[in-house]
């Protein structure tokens, strides 16, 4: 699975990057905690937190912000969405929660890593490890998402309250990847985004065919500090290698 990762350029940045519209507020005097937050960047992402999104929305490819954890519109409750912070690639077109999504609704989340914890042989505590890009740009995690309403909350106009929220779809993994973990994210090449974020674009088969693993050769992996294991903990320093961990 992928359940933290870091979130570090800048909003502005992303837009230009992904070709998307900015639907977020830059940051200003009047910021709440939530934006300032995100300006600054966010070292250990987490589940159900929010998180930049690129999809399209009537004909427009927006960057914006979601909630991470699927909330399918279906849902009774949306505490659902901390069990659905990932799709697995095999079975993403055939599960109720997500084959509706995965057929209309596909998105990129933008990230500059991912965290993922390896086994050590003679160490009880396993070593947390990042993972990011040789060249530096971002990671085009490949999502679905979907948008809930809340009949029991109304806008000022009387219509229910929405929660867009989203999940990352996990395959197997490279060579590289494999000496870590068992999963990773699918990333999607800058020549798949139009494809994969084209709403009119229901072609099940050939939207499986982008569900494969990365190359290898565009990853690059290093130990970090067990700091990242809580949550709580949201540094630049977190991605800095560090000597791997020991009982001793």
């Amino acid at each position: 699975m992928c359940g933290r990762y870091v979130s570090a350029t800048p909003p502005d940045q992303l837009s230009q990057y992904f070709r998307a519209e900015l639907m977020v507020e830059p940051a200003g005097d009047g910021d709440d905690e939530q934006t300032t937050h995100h300006r600054a960047g966010n070292y250990n992402v987490a589940p159900t937190q929010e998180v930049y999104v690129v999809y399209e929305n009537v004909g427009s490819r927006r960057l914006d912000r979601f909630r991470w954890g699927l909330v399918p519109f279906w849902a009774k409750d949306p505490q659902i969405g901390s069990k659905m912070i990932n799709a697995r690639a095999e079975t993403i077109h055939e599960k109720n929660s997500f084959k509706g999504p995965f057929a209309k609704k596909r998105c990129i989340l933008p990230a500059d890593g991912f965290y993922e914890w390896k086994k050590v042989e003679g160490q009880k505590r396993k070593q947390p490890m990042y993972l990011t890009s040789i060249d530096g740009a971002p990671f085009a995690f490949a999502g679905v998402w979907d948008v809930w309403k809340d009949a029991n909350n109304l806008d000022d106009a009387g219509e229910p309250l929405e929660l867009y929220s989203c999940t990352i779809i996990t395959g197997e993994p490279n060579e590289k990847v494999a000496e870590v973990h068992d999963r990773m994210p699918v990333i999607l090449p800058p020549d798949a985004w139009d494809t994969w974020l084209d709403r009119d674009n229901s072609d099940i088969d050939s939207l499986r065919s982008f569900l494969v693993p990365a190359p290898a050769e565009l990853i690059r992996v290093h130990p970090v500090s067990t700091d990242v294991n809580n949550v709580g903990n949201n540094r630049p320093s977190l991605i800095e290698e560090t000597e791997p961990v020991s009982d001793a």
